[in-house]
């Protein structure tokens, strides 16, 4: 059995100011369950709905050695999945298990994934971006038929998403979805069905088989996800071959389209009377609850949970190894 110094020194980053704490908990819960304790020596940091950190700061220790070889934040939603935390960690020059600032910024702002995804010619629901000013307004016109999702464009896990099916519910959905973001969006409703797919980074990236989801609720809303576990999932999807193989190719491009990098989680929509696929949303830092799709994506695609955490973290310490040959100054 390796020595302690021998292992590998991971800082598990988890709760957060969002929404999504609670869920956060949970994902951390079971990745320090997984991780196999003979490689890896795990310190908790831990983030209160308020803010604070336990301990205090990733603070060097005397001599300047950190005592930290990767940082693995498992924090979904605002703070933490929209690369604030990425970039205090790329500010602290710690390997970390998860997408840059960048690609964390971009995936959580739907509207801008939207947009990139749209330039790279790839699929998505047609949609409508507002602020909240241009809501106090009360001038809404929408460019396509009701029923319509309204979703804050920077949150994570269906919270303060609302299904509105005629022009008086509107208001209503669009002061809740402002309440947890300054942006807002606007999508036409797709009747038909919910997949996701999972993608690992490196070069090029894969993605695993997908999955079907069949909410108990009328969508796939946080309490399906998180707290009822009465949604129904089909591992694999029931698609054709081809379909399969169109949806994952949609998958990594979607990944690449906003410059992923170390894993995502793609959910898709598929059109019941066309079967055009949509691209929906990137989540660049998915649940690893128990109930989770993203490692039981993996782990049916033949790589088993605590395998699939070693497969990240040896991604961040690879990305490190290589932004180490930058230089920054001359």
């Amino acid at each position: 059995m390796p020595s302690a110094q021998d292992k590998i020194r991971i800082a598990l980053i988890y709760g957060g100011r969002s929404g999504e704490h609670d869920v956060s908990v949970r994902s951390a819960a079971s990745v320090r369950a997984a991780l196999d304790a003979t490689r890896y020596e795990v310190t908790d940091f831990f983030i209160t709905k308020e803010g604070k950190w336990t301990p205090s700061a990733l603070s060097p220790e005397p001599g300047g050695n950190p005592g930290i070889d990767v940082a693995f934040p498992i924090l979904h939603g605002t703070f933490g999945e929209d690369g604030t935390v990425q970039g205090l960690l790329e500010l602290a020059a710690l390997p970390y298990v998860s997408a840059g600032v960048l690609a964390s910024a971009i995936s959580m702002d739907k509207a801008m994934t939207k947009r990139l995804c749209q330039q790279a010619n790839l699929p998505v629901v047609e949609y409508v971006a507002l602020t909240r000013m241009c809501i106090e307004k009360g001038t809404i016109s929408l460019p396509f038929a009701y029923p319509v999702f309204v979703k804050p464009a920077n949150l994570g896990s269906s919270v303060g998403i609302s299904k509105v099916r005629t022009a008086a519910e509107l208001m209503d959905a669009l002061r809740l979805a402002a309440r947890f973001d300054n942006a807002v969006v606007i999508e036409r409703a797709v009747t038909g069905r919910e997949f996701e797919c999972a993608v690992l980074g490196g070069d090029p990236p894969q993605a695993s088989v997908p999955c079907e989801i069949f909410p108990s609720q009328e969508f796939y809303n946080y309490e399906d996800k998180y707290l009822l576990d009465q949604a129904r999932i089909d591992l694999p999807a029931k698609l054709s071959g081809g379909q399969t193989a169109e949806m994952q190719r949609l998958a990594v491009a979607a990944f690449q389209a906003v410059n992923c990098e170390c894993m995502a989680r793609v959910d898709f929509l598929m059109d019941g009377a066309t079967g055009q696929f949509y691209i929906n949303e990137i989540n660049t830092i998915p649940g690893f609850t128990s109930i989770s799709m993203f490692p039981k994506m993996w782990e049916y695609s033949g790589i088993p949970y605590a395998k699939l955490l070693d497969r990240l973290i040896q991604l961040a310490l690879e990305r490190a190894r290589m932004r180490s040959q930058t230089q920054y100054a001359l």
